[in-house]
């Protein structure tokens, strides 16, 4: 959590410093990119990744639960520290409308799953479906940024602002696509330092300190920023970030899942070494 809050939030926003600076994209992308790295690690995403690539699946779910429970608090207070806005917003509101919109839907799901079976198996029943349904609405909000991002309106009265272009995004993604493969890699060499010889862990770790969560990073940005109307461009950063873990964490599963096997191989033979040694 502290490499996912700290470190690639510092590092996103250190770079989206300097390419504000550069003029290289607008600052309203700046700030997306921003608050995107400030969000909470997905939960689902990151347990199914970690199952497929052979990684230490009660520590995924730990560490998601726990992460995106921190993110409710955390997540905001890093956003105003790094945007610099605490005085235009208010913070108990903040907190308020994110424990509506996020903690209540987990404290009602646990209630219908440990009291209510015939909700439980009509769900298990017809999980793909409810899956493709999860996916639509995930589509349909990436459509609603996109428009309310460009729409051409939205300039109309703020003629001193610079607008932004679909130049700016495709800039703005990739940025985001070295931004993640890059902290990605420094934590899978800080995991092998620190878990030499726990790969399920270590595969684990990689994908639990890098993903960003859209499920709770849409509530938290509409409940800071409802009524700006930059709100499109701060929510677009965090909707490129998720699908591009997706499209990585897939690309390095079965790649993962070989390593862990190898690995565990190899520490098992050395284990027995060890032992035919000390007989």
């Amino acid at each position: 959590q502290l490499y996912n809050f700290g470190f690639v939030s510092i590092v996103v926003f250190a770079v989206s410093r300097l390419v504000v600076h550069w003029n290289i994209i607008t600052r309203d992308l700046a700030d997306g990119m921003v608050i995107g790295s400030c969000v909470p690690i997905t939960v689902n995403m990151v347990m199914v990744l970690t199952k497929s690539s052979n990684g230490d699946e009660a520590s995924a779910i730990f560490n998601a639960a726990f992460g995106n429970l921190l993110g409710v608090f955390i997540s905001p207070l890093l956003i105003l520290l790094y945007l610099g806005q605490e005085s235009s917003i208010d913070i108990g509101s903040v907190l308020f409308k994110l424990s509506l919109r996020v903690l209540l839907p987990i404290f009602v799901g646990q209630l219908i799953h440990m009291f209510s079976a015939t909700i439980v198996s009509f769900v298990k029943e017809h999980k793909k479906k409810f899956k493709k349904i999860q996916e639509y609405c995930l589509i349909f909000i990436v459509y609603t940024v996109f428009c309310r991002t460009f729409y051409p309106q939205r300039y109309e009265d703020t003629s001193d602002t610079t607008p932004t272009t679909l130049k700016d995004a495709v800039i703005m993604i990739i940025f985001q696509f070295i931004l993640l493969v890059s902290v990605m890699t420094v934590a899978w060499f800080l995991l092998t330092l620190l878990y030499p010889r726990q790969p399920a862990l270590r595969v684990m770790g990689l994908y639990g300190c890098t993903h960003k969560s859209v499920a709770m990073g849409i509530p938290l940005i509409n409940a800071i920023y409802e009524d700006n109307p930059n709100i499109g461009f701060y929510t677009l950063p965090l909707l490129i970030w998720h699908p591009m873990q997706l499209v990585i964490g897939t690309f390095l599963s079965p790649r993962l899942a070989s390593f862990v096997t190898r690995e565990k191989e190899r520490l098992s033979s050395e284990h027995d070494i060890v032992d035919q040694e000390e007989n």
